[in-house]
């Protein structure tokens, strides 16, 4: 297959790594800027434009930064158009990146989540708090990533005062109880075509509560409960998303869903676990890649 890999930078570990895990197994691969791509939208023969020239492929695989989500989905679309196979459809990335939403269709589906809160007015920020069960809470923001943007209030009067800011800046927050049992960890369980090819524990760095690896948190293998196995798929096929990093929070209540990532890394999780999860990536293209085969654009 002729499968090109949306990417900003060729030289990202994640990419070097889907690149080389596909022309191992004989498949054309080629890195695409989607941010340099350029699109002829018509009615007959829509087009990816890409250095001057048009772009064909079999497949995609989408790896959207969070910055560029509008435009780097406006791209995976028109490809959709074109009846390429993409690894992640558009309108699965532009859900799971809108966070409120996510947790309302994850809630929707019965799915565990830790207790959250959404607000606009700073007139409201008692009942916030309240809906959460008081503080410590975490105040998260809506296009915060890699933990930037989330703030452990550990007081009332500490909640309010960032919610305020927060509010006074204009940004779009959620509010959400603390699982303190977790002890500053998170699973990160990595799905492809709905089955977890492996797991990490992700353990924060001392004194921070984040466990991002970003922040200096570190990973381990970990054997995965079947509830927490179950809730990552459920989790994933809840999105729509083929390939996608589900985070996962052990609670008294069972597996609680923090977060799912439509564009997750690989490095940690292969060096962690020692599994090809790249290699499972084009294994599941191999499978399902077809002409038009796709279904989210055409409802969106």
């Amino acid at each position: 297959m002729k499968i090109a890999i949306l990417s900003r930078k060729s030289s990202l570990y994640s990419t070097k790594r889907l690149k080389e895990a596909g022309e191992q197994r004989g498949h054309q691969m080629r890195v695409v800027d989607y941010v340099r791509c350029y699109m002829n939208i018509t009615s007959h023969m829509p087009t990816v434009i890409y250095h001057g020239e048009p772009q064909t492929y079999d497949a995609i695989i989408p790896r959207i930064g969070a910055s560029y989500t509008f435009y780097g989905t406006a791209v995976v679309r028109q490809f959709e158009m074109m009846g390429v196979y993409p690894a992640n459809e558009s309108q699965a990335i532009t859900r799971s990146r809108d966070k409120l939403r996510s947790l309302q269709l994850l809630s929707r589906k019965g799915i565990g989540l830790p207790v959250t809160g959404f607000a606009h007015s700073t007139k409201d920020i008692d009942g916030l708090i309240n809906i959460v069960g008081g503080a410590p809470l975490v105040v998260k923001l809506l296009e915060g990533t890699q933990g930037i943007g989330v703030v452990l209030a550990e007081t009332k009067k500490a909640a309010e005062s960032v919610i305020a800011a927060f509010r006074e800046l204009d940004a779009n927050i959620l509010v959400q109880e603390f699982i303190a049992e977790a002890g500053g960890s998170d699973i990160r369980a990595f799905v492809v075509g709905g089955k977890v090819v492996a797991a990490m524990r992700r353990q924060g760095a001392p004194g921070e509560f984040r466990s991002n690896l970003h922040r200096g948190g570190k990973a381990t293998v970990v054997k995965l409960t079947p509830e927490e196995r179950s809730t990552a798929v459920r989790a994933a096929k809840a999105m729509g998303l083929n390939v996608a990093g589900v985070d996962l929070l052990r609670s008294r209540h069972g597996p609680l869903v923090i977060e799912v990532n439509s564009s997750p890394g690989l490095e940690g999780i292969e060096k962690a676990t020692g599994v090809d999860v790249a290699g499972s990536i084009i294994e599941f293209l191999e499978r399902h890649a077809q002409p038009g085969r796709t279904k989210d654009w055409v409802r969106s």
